[in-house]
């Protein structure tokens, strides 16, 4: 038996469709069509389900104090709260030993419940300590050949995104991981104008939480935040939480990048244990007094873009989702609603509130 959802407006990740219904059937999208309208049923707006490259933890378990399937299934839930169908479970930078049980908790979860989850972000340790924000000094290297490649073969098939700093690296190590078909995301990087093109020119398509932590625009070098201002191709994802990033810089960002900019919460979680303590304070966390760790979802995001960015909200929705799933280039996901793809959905009232979730 088929499941109908309707909506008044249906944004399918290219066009709006008003009226119309999505049928799913064991989890597939089957038809999407107006002739089964129903008004009285009809949510205001379906959306694409929201996709998170970059989150460390939920409920009080960061995945790094935390490293096990539960955790993982936390942040699938938190997700799920913010409109969110698919996330990387996010470890900042640790030691092997973290990174090994950060890969078996997302191979337990991925071979169990396994809803959701994308595979696993490294940020770090392999940044530049210049640039090393909130993560500990006291782990951060320069990687060797036979680090990486230990790390890769242990986790083949779970880890799906690192976060390093490319000037640091051999680049003999940037091919290596390339070629297990994991992405790189430049970050942490203080990576001058010239040297951020040329990794960009040669196979780095990505970039980690764009100003924060990373070589900034000045008007006599312009940085890497320079270097994906100018570039034709480079992504970068962003915090728009209005504490990492002011919004007019935001709204700056969007004008030169357009659709080379995507969303991230880089939400953690309050933690009194390990490396990373966090603590809420108003609706960001803090550790120390410093800033340390977004309190979004990326429904909040959508809702910051429309309200304090100025975007159209068909622009906000994709920032969270067409755009990360264009970074990830898997089949399975594409952020939009599509016939005969997996059912990822979101249902939203007139103030873009979530009333339903549908994510197979």
């Amino acid at each position: 038996m088929s499941t109908l959802i309707a909506a008044k407006s249906l944004f399918t990740g290219s066009e709006w469709i008003q009226d119309a219904t999505v049928e799913i059937k064991d989890g597939k999208i089957i038809s999407i069509t107006k002739e089964q309208y129903d008004a009285s049923t009809a949510y205001h707006y379906i959306v694409p389900a929201f996709i998170d490259l970059q989150i460390y933890g939920a409920d009080k378990k960061l995945l790094s104090e935390f490293p096990d399937a539960d955790c993982i299934q936390k942040i699938y839930e938190y997700c799920l709260a913010g409109g969110t169908a698919y996330f990387q479970p996010t470890v900042a930078s640790q030691s092997t030993a973290v990174i090994v049980k950060a890969i078996d908790a997302v191979k337990a979860y991925k071979t169990s419940v396994g809803k959701g989850c994308i595979g696993l972000h490294l940020e770090g340790p392999w940044i530049n300590a210049i640039k090393k924000g909130a993560h500990n000094e006291d782990v951060i290297h320069a990687p060797t050949i036979a680090e990486v490649e230990e790390i890769l073969a242990y986790g083949k098939e779970y880890i799906s995104m690192i976060t390093l700093a490319p000037e640091i690296c051999d680049p003999r190590i940037i091919e290596v991981i390339q070629s297990h078909g994991i992405i790189i995301s430049a970050g942490h990087s203080n990576a001058n104008y010239e040297t951020a093109t040329t990794f960009f020119d040669n196979g780095i398509t990505v970039a980690t939480h764009l100003f924060n932590a990373m070589s900034g625009f000045l008007h006599r070098e312009p940085g890497m935040v320079g270097a994906l201002f100018n570039h034709p191709r480079a992504t970068s994802s962003i915090i728009v939480d209005g504490y990492h990033v002011n919004y007019n810089a935001v709204k700056s960002a969007k004008k030169i990048m357009g659709d080379r900019l995507f969303c991230i919460t880089d939400a953690v979680t309050t933690t009194s244990s390990g490396f990373y303590k966090h603590t809420l304070v108003g609706d960001k966390y803090e550790s120390g007094g410093t800033l340390s760790g977004s309190a979004l979802t990326q429904l909040k995001s959508v809702q910051n873009l429309v309200e304090h960015v100025g975007l159209d909200f068909t622009e906000a929705i994709k920032m969270c989702s067409v755009y990360p799933a264009r970074v990830m280039q898997k089949k399975e996901m594409s952020g939009c609603i599509k016939l005969g793809e997996t059912a990822a959905l979101v249902c939203l009232n007139e103030k873009m509130e979530l009333i339903k979730i549908v994510a197979s």
